[in-house]
């Protein structure tokens, strides 16, 4: 699974190397430009994908249909417009050159009808994340009733927090200080939710307070009618948020966690034997 950013920041190769498609001292593209040049930037990001990954998501799908856009001497980001994006046509290029490919639609966000329509002309499916489904109402498209069959359901995603909380060891703590850097590191998204928030899940996932969260979260993903379900690596292991992949809006610290080199797989025999129950009982093996 790769993803592939709608957004190019100033700073990045690929916005020098091609500045002639993007728009003037802001990090959008020049739908126009590239059009005229038979969209050749995006056609060649996508085959390189395609060479690399049996499956790719592009975040930030909805700028395919509209964008805001902002003037760069702006001073708030209210200070913008609705802009129109390219629409089917770049999907219909890329088609084109680079034949049947798999694309997940990073769909999340502020969605209008346009963006949906879009999405299901190109035949990519949507997502669901399961950690933004408990604090509205029956009709919050993240719970589990309400999915589709050609969606890809996340318990969490890069962006969102671990599931729970880290179990302490008494070991890790040798005095206070320790203490206290292990709970700013490690309230996960269980942890930080409102009261109101936590009954919804209990009473959804028809569960208590002394289950495993993350595993009840798991399993509402396996039982999900979405065609894929991803399950974050950290909520196997039960790791709390100093394991946390991104937060949104800060740059540093960020996509620097790997699989601990002192985690033996053959000491997750058990985390296997329950993950291949869920997904026989769900019929995803």
């Amino acid at each position: 699974m790769y993803r592939v950013n709608r957004y190019e920041g100033k700073d990045r190769s690929d916005s020098e190397s091609t500045s002639r498609l993007y728009e003037v001292k802001c990090p959008l593209y020049d739908w126009k430009a590239m059009e005229r040049d038979g969209f050749s930037w995006w056609i060649h990001r996508i085959q390189r994908a395609q060479n690399l990954y049996d499956e790719f998501r592009i975040d930030h799908f909805r700028g395919f249909a509209g964008y805001w856009a902002v003037p760069s001497e702006a001073k708030f980001a209210m200070d913008g417009q609705w802009k129109v994006g390219p629409g089917k046509s770049l999907f219909d290029a890329i088609f084109r050159a680079v034949g049947n490919i798999k694309i997940i639609a990073e769909d999340l966000g502020v969605i209008t009808e346009d963006v949906v329509q879009l999405r299901k002309n190109i035949g990519a499916p949507g997502m669901a994340v399961l950690q933004f489904g408990f604090g509205s109402d029956a009709d919050n498209p993240h719970l589990p009733h309400n999915h589709e069959q050609n969606e890809v359901v996340y318990t969490g995603t890069h962006d969102n927090d671990t599931a729970i909380l880290r179990t302490l060891l008494l070991k890790e703590v040798e005095n206070l200080l320790d203490l206290l850097d292990f709970l700013g590191k490690t309230r996960g998204w269980w942890d930080i939710i409102g009261e109101e928030e936590k009954s919804n899940v209990l009473k959804y996932l028809k569960i208590t307070g002394e289950d495993d969260i993350s595993w009840a979260l798991m399993r509402a993903a396996l039982s999900s009618v979405a065609q894929t379900a991803i399950i974050p690596m950290q909520d196997v292991l039960r790791l709390g948020s100093s394991s946390r992949m991104n937060i949104p809006a800060t740059q540093f610290g960020n996509w620097s966690w790997r699989l601990p080199s002192s985690t033996s797989f053959d000491g997750l025999e058990p985390e296997a034997k329950k993950l291949r129950d869920m997904l026989s009982v769900y019929g995803r093996l």
